[in-house]
């Protein structure tokens, strides 16, 4: 949006003020203004959009805005840099040690797994499905799995880490389910007990609502190979928890575990299979899937009987609090309500007692006695309370199909994954669910909330359709910033540039490491006399217009650009031929830059230039690859290649001419480079 600020790769931190039509030769063109210090400004044409990104850090804090040709910027990228080489050699060095490592080949699916399978009551949804799939060859490979599953509450995560039990199970190895709450990792006892009661495997639960004694005899169980899956708290990470013989770890929600914690979990990623499940992956998680280090699947598709839960954002008052509770009771309901600050929670318990009379009211928090508060949860799950009221101790995936309203005291105090996670725990059976998000005011009546709580319950509000989990995780990415990806001191280089610039800086470093192909110059600029813009009476819409330009310059192949071309010509008509030949110019910027061209322009009425840091014997080399009849036509002289006669041909037949040309070179380099 116009005013938001955004880091161009060459000046830095800048501020978009929109676009504008500048002539250039014989036609208009569109560029992005920017503003800079000292009301500087700079005007990027449509086809170095790429080198603009929106600026996002970690703290909401506004940036200083960089003076043009200050050498601050360089130096900050730089140093940028370096650091964003040395996290990832660190995140490649654990992917490598994964991929090195042998791990465990389990064998295709048997008819016992065929059974389990039918033996499901519901029907599985096409994502999970696919989901199945992607854990099942995963196991099947001899590479240790790490697969991050991300699915909204209820969609069929447990169901997947199910199978992917039983296929473990199967085949002698032993499972340990890793949960953030001795709550949730009984509930979890519970249906993996149920759903494995036909089968010959073992499942235990070892958390401090057991004995010391029963403790004692599982471990023991687990180092004799008897127990098969074990399901835990932290506690599972301990140094007295041995297996005889481990082959899948199934974490889920990760992100609620401590860093020690999570630095146990690392270990064994290189060794075992790791399933990891999230509604809402935090950033870091997320990031981390997005740029290739960790696979990534996504379950969107609801079941069958979901419905959406509707989602009020007010003014917290009696009357809508005894009307949310009463309604839902007639219907023959329960109630959460969340009200996180452990010193009033009584308080807080006492007021809606004297509002609501006749109702029962159960009080809860985590620092309550262990014994006391598993009772007051189990009480709840058998209906014996019609209201539950409790701080985020219910977040993590209980499961109790009655309870469809959910009231969130001072919504504005917590997270939106926080806020996706509590709304999650309603809607689950089938019926319509409420969640009311009430925020304070202040002794005037106004709306007491800072901009960033304001942007994190428009967003709640915004994504209510079902399925929206892995988008929210993107916009609290948008909101809070990546922060660390894999320690501290990285948040202070997010913030310097930003966290999109970062991120393509550390894809850029990751892929340099893995031995992947990048493009053999930075950019190529190309000056042609093209029309080559998308005509504002094609996109109307500004936001689509800057999004459409956007998804251009971030293509990174023809398939991308040709799908562009599809979806432009679906959703606005028949592009126009300044639209066509934009799409046509990226094209042969794609190829150009892979060669090594860092400029395109015509000399002269006779030739066109494709200047190059390339040395003459490389391009020699180049040139012997092409057939006989193309190689007349290329004259190779100081760090740049003639093209001749291609200056006397319209601009468009240019571009045709020259995208014809570079894509044969381009054959011809990569057959060269396969035959060596």
């Amino acid at each position: 949006n116009e005013g938001d600020h955004v880091v161009h790769l060459d000046y830095g931190i800048g501020r978009y003020m929109g676009l504008t039509k500048i002539p250039v030769g014989t036609s208009d063109s569109d560029f992005m203004v920017l503003e800079y210090a000292r009301s500087e400004k700079v005007y990027v044409p449509v086809q170095k959009f790429h080198l603009v990104q929106k600026y996002v850090n970690a703290d909401g804090q506004s940036p200083k805005l960089n003076k043009l040709g200050d050498k601050a910027w360089t130096k900050t990228r730089s140093k940028v840099a370096k650091a964003v080489e040395d996290i990832a050699e660190e995140l490649t060095e654990i992917y490598a040690a994964r991929k090195a490592r042998k791990g465990f080949s389990f064998p295709k699916d048997d008819s016992e797994m065929q059974e389990f399978e039918l033996s499901f009551p519901y029907e599985e949804t096409p994502d999970q499905n696919e989901v199945i799939g992607h854990v099942k060859s995963d196991m099947e490979s001899e590479m240790p799995m790490d697969r991050l599953i991300c699915g909204d509450v209820g969609f069929g995560k447990t169901e997947v880490a199910m199978r992917a039990a039983f296929k473990a199970v199967s085949a002698g190895k032993q499972v340990a389910i890793l949960v953030p709450t001795t709550i949730l990792a009984q509930q979890h006892h519970v249906s993996f007990s149920k759903r494995f009661e036909s089968s010959a495997a073992r499942v235990e639960v070892i958390s401090r609502f057991r004995s010391v004694g029963e403790q004692k005899e599982v471990l023991r169980g687990l180092r004799e190979g008897t127990v098969d899956i074990l399901i835990g708290t932290h506690r599972l990470l301990s140094k007295d928890v041995e297996f005889k013989d481990l082959g899948l770890l199934v974490v889920d929600e990760e992100q609620r575990f401590g860093v020690k914690h999570k630095e146990r979990i690392k270990q064994f990623r290189a060794e075992v299979d790791v399933l990891t499940m999230s509604a809402t992956p935090i950033p870091r998680t997320l990031h981390m899937s997005l740029t290739g280090i960790r696979d990534l699947s996504i379950i969107n598709s609801a079941p069958a009987d979901r419905m959406a839960v509707r989602t009020r954002l007010l003014k917290s008052n009696d009357y809508i609090i005894q009307e949310a509770v009463s309604r839902e009771i007639r219907r023959g309901g329960q109630v959460y309500v969340v009200h996180n600050r452990v010193e009033s929670i009584f308080q807080y318990g006492n007021y809606l007692k004297d509002i609501l009379p006749n109702v029962r009211i159960g009080v809860g928090h985590g620092q309550m006695g262990e014994s006391q508060l598993e009772r007051l949860m189990l009480d709840f799950m058998d209906g014996q309370y019609d209201v539950l009221v409790a701080t985020t101790i219910i977040e993590s995936g209980l499961d109790i199909p009655r309870a469809n309203t959910i009231i969130i005291n001072n919504a504005d105090q917590f997270g939106l994954s926080q806020l996706y996670q509590l709304r999650g725990r309603v809607g689950r059976a089938g019926v319509q669910a409420h969640a009311w998000l009430f925020y304070p005011t202040t002794s005037s009546g106004g709306i007491a909330l800072t901009d960033d709580a304001q942007k994190r319950l428009r967003a709640i509000q915004e994504f209510t359709q079902l399925g929206s989990g892995y988008h929210l995780a993107i916009r609290d990415l948008e909101i809070r910033g990546a922060g660390d990806i894999l320690g501290a001191e990285q948040s202070g280089q997010v913030n310097a540039i930003g966290f999109d610039l970062y991120t393509e800086m550390l894809e850029e470093a990751i892929r340099e490491i893995k031995g992947q192909e990048i493009p053999q110059v930075d950019d190529t600029k190309i000056d042609l006399s093209l029309t080559a813009f998308i005509p504002a009476d094609h996109i109307l819409d500004l936001d689509q217009n800057i999004s459409a330009y956007r998804s251009v310059a971030a293509a990174n192949t023809r398939e991308e650009l040709s799908q562009i071309e599809v979806d432009w010509s679906d959703r606005y008509g028949a592009i126009p031929k300044a639209g066509l030949q934009l799409l046509r110019m990226m094209e042969l910027k794609q190829v150009a830059k892979k060669i090594g061209f860092s400029r395109i322009k015509v000399e002269g009425k006779q030739h066109v230039i494709l200047e190059t840091p390339m040395e003459e014997p490389g391009w020699n080399l180049l040139k012997e690859k092409l057939p006989g009849h193309l190689q007349s036509r290329f004259v190779f002289s100081t760090g740049k290649v003639i093209v001749r006669g291609l200056g006397v041909l319209s601009a468009d037949k240019q571009l045709e001419s020259l995208i014809g040309w570079l894509s044969k070179m381009e054959g011809a380099l990569v057959e060269s480079q396969f035959r060596e």
